[in-house]
């Protein structure tokens, strides 16, 4: 009796598995930005390759599963959500247009923040995440915010000093908690 059991789960399972097709690439950077949004991570693992490179301007950083944990988990902190606003596939890459927003970018002036992004896929999975544009960014008024909340800090709570280039949790914590200091300070101003 319980070898026909298992024959039947065996036999169920591999028909139904057989019959489901992978998601297209748009649907896949779809769900990738939706898990960002609702923060599930494990989702967000099972749709990215072994590496992912990220390009922003000069800048390029290519992360393994577990130091992009570390990154998501440093930008859970500011509570972000990710809405994407136009997504269209071009050749074997899907250019998407994102809006994300966070306490960060609140402060910083630049919320919602609406990036283009050009992504491509190794092995049907997201494997580079190039930012092609910023709609609508102002990075004057980002640089003054950076530069005015670093320069208070440093000089009302030393204790906090250098958040703004640690990229843990507790660097992230920290850099909340400089937003916080300082808009209480200048709500009497």
């Amino acid at each position: 009796m319980k070898t026909n059991l298992f024959t039947v789960l065996f036999l169920s399972f591999w028909l139904f598995g057989c019959n489901t097709e992978k998601p297209t690439p748009l649907q896949v950077v779809k769900d990738y930005y939706s898990a960002f949004d609702t923060s599930d991570f494990s989702s967000i693992a099972t749709l990215v390759d072994d590496t992912l490179t990220i390009i922003d301007g000069p800048y390029s950083t290519t992360y393994t599963h577990a130091s992009f944990h570390e990154q998501f988990r440093w930008d859970s902190i500011f509570q972000p959500t990710y809405e994407v606003l136009e997504i269209a596939s071009v050749a074997d890459q899907v250019i998407a247009t994102v809006a994300s927003s966070s306490l960060r970018y609140e402060f910083l002036k630049n919320n919602p923040l609406i990036t283009v992004y050009k992504i491509s896929f190794y092995h049907k999975k997201i494997s580079k995440i190039e930012a092609v544009d910023y709609v609508d960014a102002d990075w004057t008024t980002w640089q003054k915010e950076v530069d005015s909340l670093v320069q208070w800090i440093s000089i009302h709570h030393p204790e906090l000093d250098g958040f703004i280039h640690d990229l843990s949790m507790n660097g992230a914590t920290n850099y909340l908690k400089a937003i916080e200091l300082y808009k209480r300070s200048h709500q009497n101003l």
